[in-house]
């Protein structure tokens, strides 16, 4: 069975041809995408209140000095993908901040965002939208609890409103590890990690399968890597 799924291997070559042909497909999707979404008429929206470790903020004070305002919907510190994902972004926060505003939002407290944060070495601000409507107004919280995901905001004269959102979700183009386990000899990220998402995180259908899945899913990665690490020729342990 092995030898049959090596014959119908394709050429390192020819391989590489296809893939960069698929990778200009994307890359023409991609203009198309931003075309459409430099015309989308604007949305307005409140000025919304948050909490931060030195109190009471607002949406319009996120800008600081600047036109335009990224604002990730982070699921709280409960979630390993939204970490996994904070992890990635914490990195470009500098080259981001030269550019516009940038903040991540989460139904945690401030007390316990600043906790979490200053344990991943985040560099970036956070605020709580606890007991505010700005998730569920945002498209960000369920029936079945919060989602991920990252809202553009731009400040017009005296008004905020909101020019472009996406949700998050395992293997999308806001967290880079995927790709780079994506080129890997191995089916997707499912495979190198040695498992399958049980639920889709954008749509809703949830509950507690997803709540057993957040305490999983770290567990299941530090396994599967000490496990690589392993079976590579040379591979060493982690570092304890």
């Amino acid at each position: 069975m092995r030898r049959d799924a090596e014959d119908r291997r394709v050429s390192y070559a020819s391989t590489s041809k296809k893939l960069a042909t698929y990778r200009r497909d994307i890359a023409n999707i991609r203009k198309k995408m931003r075309r459409l979404q430099a015309a989308i008429e604007p949305q307005e929206v409140p000025d919304y209140p948050f909490g931060t470790v030195e109190g009471p903020t607002r949406l319009s004070a996120l800008f600081g000095d600047k036109r335009d305002l990224f604002v990730v919907h982070n699921m709280g510190s409960s979630c390993p993908f939204c970490t996994l994902w904070a992890d990635g972004y914490n990195g470009i926060y500098p080259h981001l901040a030269t550019r516009a505003a940038f903040a991540v939002a989460s139904p945690d407290p401030p007390q316990v965002q600043k906790a979490f944060a200053e344990s991943r070495g985040w560099r970036f601000p956070m605020v709580s939208h606890a007991a505010t409507s700005f998730a569920a107004d945002m498209g960000y919280r369920s029936k079945a609890g919060w989602l991920p995901g990252i809202s553009v905001f731009k400040r017009q004269r005296n008004r905020i409103v909101r020019v472009a959102d996406t949700g998050f979700s395992p293997g999308d183009d806001f967290c880079p590890a995927w790709h780079f386990l994506d080129l890997l000899p191995v089916v997707g990220i499912t495979g190198v990690l040695g498992w399958e998402c049980p639920v889709d995180l954008q749509s809703g259908r949830r509950g507690a399968l997803l709540v057993l899945f957040r305490v999983a899913v770290l567990y299941q990665i530090f396994t599967k890597g000490r496990s690589i690490l392993k079976k590579e020729p040379g591979g060493t342990e982690p570092a304890q």
